[in-house]
C-alpha cells in the first residue's frame, strides 16, 4: 500500500474468503492494521528550510499531504509557527516538527538534521529553500548583505548537505533538492549577492549529485522564475527606488515582461515537481536542474 493511500472497505469476496479460512471479518481488521502500521514506517522524514512562508510552506505542504513527517525551519512568531504546525497536520497524515535553527550558524543547521533524524529516525528527503534578497548597485552593496545572502543562499545548502550525508549513504537512499532561480541561470541588475549564490548552488548540486551517485541518493535544483512570495513582495519597492520607477512599473514591466507567459509561477506547483523529484520516479534524475519560469531562461 502506498504512503498516504487510504484503507478501502472490505468488499464480499474479502470477507468471504477470511470467512472460508474460518478467520473471521476480525481478521480483515488485523490485515488492515498491519497494513497501516506498514504505511506509518514508511512514511519518508523530509526537511525543508526556510517554510513558514512562500515557496517552503508549499513545498511543506505537498509532502505533509502525501503523509511524510516534516521538518520546518523559518521566521515566525511561537504563535504563527503553532498555527502552521497545526494547518499542516490537518491537511495530511504526516507528522510535523519545528526548529528554529539560524541558517547563518552551521552548529545550529547540523543540530536540525540531527533532530529530525532524532526525532523520526531518518533523514529522506532535503529541500534547501531558505533565502533572502537586496537589491542595490555593486558599488553601494552593504558588505554585511553580500556575507548574509551568501551565508543563507548558499553556504546553509552545504551546511545542510554536509550534515545529512552520511545518514543518507547508510540508508543508500535520500532526495536532495536545492531550491536556486532563473537568476542561477541568467542575471538581473542590481542583485549580484542574490544571482552570485543561485550559480553556485547549481554548482554545489551537480557536484554532490556526483559525489551520491553510487549510493542511492539524487541531487536537483529547481530553477523558478518569479513567483509572488514574501521575498518577492518585499524587493518589488527596492527595485522601484533602484530603476527609478514605480512599484507597478516594477511588476509589469521588469518581473512579468521576463516571463514571456506574464504570468507568476504558482508556490505549489513548484511542491508538486519536488514531490516528483523526491519520488521513485526520479530515481535517474540527478545532476540537474528543473526550470519553471514561464519561458524566461529559453530567451
Amino acid at each position: 500500500m502506498a504512503v498516504g493511500s487510504i484503507a478501502k472497505e472490505p468488499d464480499g469476496d474479502t470477507i468471504a474468503m477470511f470467512a472460508g479460512l474460518g478467520l473471521g471479518s476480525n481478521a480483515f481488521a488485523l490485515q488492515q492494521e498491519a497494513a497501516l502500521s506498514k504505511e506509518k514506517i514508511m512514511a519518508r522524514t523530509v526537511v525543508v528550510t526556510g517554510s513558514t512562508s512562500g515557496i517552503g510552506l508549499a513545498i511543506a505542504t505537498a509532502f505533509v499531504a502525501k503523509g511524510d513527517n516534516v521538518v520546518i525551519n523559518g521566521f515566525g512568531k511561537p504563535e504563527e509557527i503553532d498555527g502552521i504546525k497545526n494547518k499542516l497536520e490537518a491537511s495530511g497524515g504526516g507528522k510535523v516538527i519545528y526548529h528554529p535553527a539560524d541558517m547563518t550558524k552551521p552548529a545550529e543547521i547540523a543540530d536540525m538534521i540531527a533532530t529530525a533524524n532524532n526525532t523520526f529516525g531518518s533523514v529522506d528527503v532535503l529541500v534547501n529553500n531558505a533565502g533572502i534578497q537586496h537589491v542595490e548597485k555593486i558599488e553601494d552593496f552593504p558588505i554585511e548583505k553580500w556575507d548574509q545572502i551568501i551565508a543563507i543562499n548558499l553556504s546553509s545548502s552545504f551546511h545542510t548537505i554536509r550534515a545529512a550525508i552520511p545518514l543518507m549513504k547508510a540508508k543508500k537512499y535520500g532526495r536532495i533538492i536545492n531550491i536556486a532561480s532563473a537568476h542561477g541561470l541568467v542575471a538581473s541588475p542590481f542583485k549580484s549577492a542574490y544571482v552570485a549564490a543561485k550559480h553556485g548552488i547549481l554548482g554545489l548540486t551537480k557536484t554532490a549529485a556526483l559525489e551520491l551517485a553510487e549510493f542511492g541518493v539524487t541531487v536537483n535544483a529547481i530553477c523558478p522564475g518569479y513567483v509572488l512570495t514574501p521575498l518577492v513582495e518585499k524587493q518589488i519597492p527596492d527595485t522601484a527606488k533602484a530603476r527609478g520607477m514605480t512599484e507597478e512599473q516594477v511588476k509589469n514591466e521588469v518581473i512579468l515582461k521576463a516571463q514571456p507567459t506574464h504570468e507568476f509561477v504558482k508556490a505549489e506547483e513548484i511542491g508538486a515537481l519536488s514531490l516528483y523529484l523526491a519520488s521513485d520516479e526520479a530515481r535517474q534524475v540527478t545532476g540537474t536542474h528543473v526550470s519553471i519560469d514561464g519561458g524566461w531562461t529559453a530567451e
